[in-house]
């Protein structure tokens, strides 16, 4: 099945616009396939450490932490994840220096079968400008 996904960047540092994007992901994808199709998305290095975590607001105290250097995050499903973010969002910290925040919630589309012909995952709507990773230095 297909869940569709809505990822807006929160926080970045270099960030001088908004930026999200929605996807359409198969919900068996692991939790490391969603950082690489947000990394691919946004056109970011995968060159820093990572987590995800679930909670009610960005810095909440009360998370429930998925670190890139856990077994676990190749293992639990987006599905799964999803089944716990009633009241809740799904958050995607990269590169703990220049702090790049996602914020992932669910659409209210429901879960469909994947369209025959269709390539999963699939970026249906992007808004705003994509930051740059790392800019000219000498500007900020």
């Amino acid at each position: 099945m297909i869940q569709t996904l809505n990822i807006q960047l929160i926080h970045g540092i270099y960030a001088e616009d908004s930026w999200e994007i929605t996807i359409e992901v198969p919900e068996n994808y692991k939790l490391i396939d969603l950082s690489s199709i947000i990394l691919d998305s946004i056109e970011f290095d995968d060159d820093h450490l990572f987590e995800f975590y679930i909670s009610k607001l960005p810095r909440s105290k009360m998370r429930e932490r998925f670190e890139c250097d856990e077994e676990e995050i190749t293992k639990i499903s987006i599905g799964e994840i999803a089944e716990k973010l009633t009241g809740k969002s799904l958050f995607y910290l990269f590169d703990y220096g220049d702090s790049w925040l996602f914020k992932i919630n669910k659409t209210r589309k429901k879960l469909f079968t994947p369209i025959k012909n269709i390539q999963y995952p699939q970026i249906i709507k992007q808004v705003g400008t994509k930051p740059e990773q790392y800019p000219d230095y000498d500007e900020y």
